[in-house]
């Protein structure tokens, strides 16, 4: 069902609302400033309509009006990786898109773009199979893998993208096809982490992966342990074995009423772990050799039991956040990371996270735009925005937890952890980001989907 080429732009978005069956919020409409927020509350994001369709049809009408208006479609399955450019652009929910399939004996399964990943988990308990998938439940799992996707399974299973078996995408010129590497190889390596800007995704077919012996947990370890902490997991690192994950978590939890007194106020290192298998944990004895922890909880587990316990917010919220993949991880950096996480003006980061790569993210198992590979740790700072609370503070924090790991830092990063204002050039390198403009371009020469990152 081709649609027509592009006219000037004449139309006007009223329209929309005559050939659309599913719900549309112009500016002006009650509810539009509701629908059109973020996940993250702290990015302003203005698009021209919001839309909510029910079928492909509808997805269909959205182009023909982004064609006759000279608007773009941007799609946003719930919230996540929010941008402040959508002005002009249809802002598109997939909530409708709620197909999902498991096929346990074949280890896949078929994921409708609006499904988010607490369905695909609790979908897979108890069957000894998981799913690269995010530390939240709430986060579409569609949108999460096309942002490339980095989990705490990485180091075994690769990026969220490299599950990627085929896809369901509905393309600029309105054919809507099955796609997988040996009948698109193109769009399928655009897909794996910049799939927004190539067609819009309905559905997709992933890869599971076994892992009946799954166990996991988190070790806490006194605040002052902390080098001790990060040279014991430094050191593991260079022989662990691919099924081991590990993240290490110097943590500073505001003394907020907002926070659950548990940990309010306090200050620690955590070191929370997954493994394929029980047989994978060894490298944590040399871990317990370097500080004793206060409290361990590490056993058999499922990805239910860990996404439960991961305290992500299930509810929009303002936050903050900086994400740097680095190259190396030496004994100046860890000092001088350390050093400068104590200064009482760095109190506004919540949490200071390093994962470790390597594995199956070193040994990518499909073509894919997004990528890890040779980078070794994964850093992350988070500064939450409380009510009340100045927010110079945590920018300054975040900014300066920047400048301090630039020297060690990657030339690659995951897209889904750009902040908001940042583009794919900081993921890729130019050659590839060339090869992503140029299939784009193939793909919609009129510039009917919104370009979501790519750097103008």
């Amino acid at each position: 069902m081709p649609l027509p080429q592009r006219p000037p732009a004449t139309g006007s978005l009223e329209a929309l609302r005559r050939a659309h069956r599913g719900a549309i919020a112009l500016p002006e409409d009650d509810g539009y400033d509701e629908q059109r927020a973020p996940w993250n509350l702290a990015v302003e994001q203005r698009p021209a309509a919001v839309a909510h369709p029910r079928d492909v049809d509808d997805l269909r009408a959205l182009l023909v009006a982004a064609r006759d208006t000279g608007a773009t479609v941007a799609v946003q399955p719930c919230g996540h990786g929010a941008t402040a450019a959508l002005d002009g652009a249809i802002l598109t929910r997939m909530a409708a898109f709620d197909r999902l399939e498991v096929d346990a004996r074949a280890r896949t399964a078929t994921i409708g773009a609006g499904v988010p990943w607490a369905r695909v988990i609790e979908a897979l308990d108890g069957t000894g199979l998981v799913v690269p998938s995010g530390s939240s439940r709430v986060v579409t799992a569609a949108g999460y893998l096309l942002g490339g996707g980095h989990s705490l399974l990485s180091r075994s299973t690769g990026l969220g993208a490299q599950s990627l078996r085929a896809a369901w995408i509905l393309r600029p010129d309105g054919t809507h096809e099955r796609v997988d590497d040996a009948s698109d190889p193109d769009t399928m390596w655009a897909m794996r982490g910049a799939g927004g800007v190539v067609g819009i995704v309905t559905a997709l077919e992933l890869d599971l992966r076994p892992a009946p012996g799954l166990v996991g947990g988190s070790m806490v370890f006194a605040e002052a342990d902390g080098p001790a902490v990060l040279r014991a997991v430094r050191d593991e690192a260079v022989d662990a074995p691919r099924g081991l994950n590990v993240a290490v978590s110097s943590m500073r939890v505001p003394d907020a009423p907002m926070v659950p007194e548990a940990v309010r106020g306090k200050r620690f290192m955590s070191v929370d772990v997954i493994a394929m298998d029980a047989s994978d944990l060894g490298a944590l004895d040399a871990l317990r050799a370097a500080a004793t922890p206060v409290q361990e909880r590490v056993g058999p587990t499922s990805q239910v039991v860990l996404a439960a316990a991961s305290m992500e917010p299930e509810e929009p919220s303002p936050s903050r956040g900086t994400a740097t993949a680095l190259d190396g991880l030496d004994d100046a950096t860890i000092d001088a990371l350390l050093t400068w996480r104590a200064l009482p003006e760095q109190a506004p980061l919540l949490g200071i996270a390093i994962r470790m790569l390597g594995g199956a993210l070193d040994a990518p198992s499909r073509p894919a735009f997004a990528s890890l590979e040779g980078a070794a740790w994964l850093t992350m700072g988070l500064a939450p925005l409380l009510p009340g609370v100045p927010a110079e503070p945590g920018d300054a924090s975040l900014a300066g937890l920047d400048a301090l790991l630039r020297p060690a830092a990657s030339t690659r990063l995951v897209p889904t952890f750009l902040s908001p204002g940042a583009t794919l050039d900081a993921c890729a390198s130019p050659a590839d980001l060339a090869r992503l403009r140029a299939i784009r371009d193939a793909a919609d020469p009129h510039g009917v989907l919104h370009e979501w990152r790519l750097p103008r």
